[in-house]
């Protein structure tokens, strides 16, 4: 059974940082893509940031840009996001995803995911 577990949120005032984990069990992840998405109260479920297989490219959302950053540790299956100068309007639900298609950039990943996790809280306090 795959499993995408994230960890890492909290509640952190604004101009603060904070770092997300996401844990991938059940198939490894080396070759897909991987990625970032949340959700606020009463939006939709909107994309972050993505990473390809190999690390060497990234997508981010514009309202991300600058302020959070992407990793992957392909020998740990696991995806990271740094999340510095936090501000209240990024209070959400985030959620780690991941493709299925081998060896891809990422672009596809921001339009949609085949895997997902639970989702972690993060909260923003101005």
């Amino acid at each position: 059974q795959v499993q995408l577990v994230e960890s890492g949120g909290g509640l952190v005032q604004a101009g603060g940082s904070l770092r997300l984990s996401c844990a991938a069990s059940g198939r490894t992840f080396s070759r897909n893509a991987m990625g970032w998405f949340r959700q606020a109260p009463g939006k939709e479920r909107e994309f972050v940031a993505t990473i390809s297989w190999s690390a060497s490219i990234t997508f981010y959302a514009d309202s991300v840009k600058g302020r959070f950053t992407i990793s992957r540790d392909n020998a740990k299956n696991a995806v990271y996001l740094q999340m510095n100068r936090l501000k209240p309007e990024d209070t959400a639900v985030y959620y780690c995803a991941a493709g299925d298609a081998d060896f891809t950039t990422g672009r596809d990943l921001t339009r949609g995911a085949n895997y997902w996790g639970q989702g972690t809280q993060v909260t923003v306090s101005s």
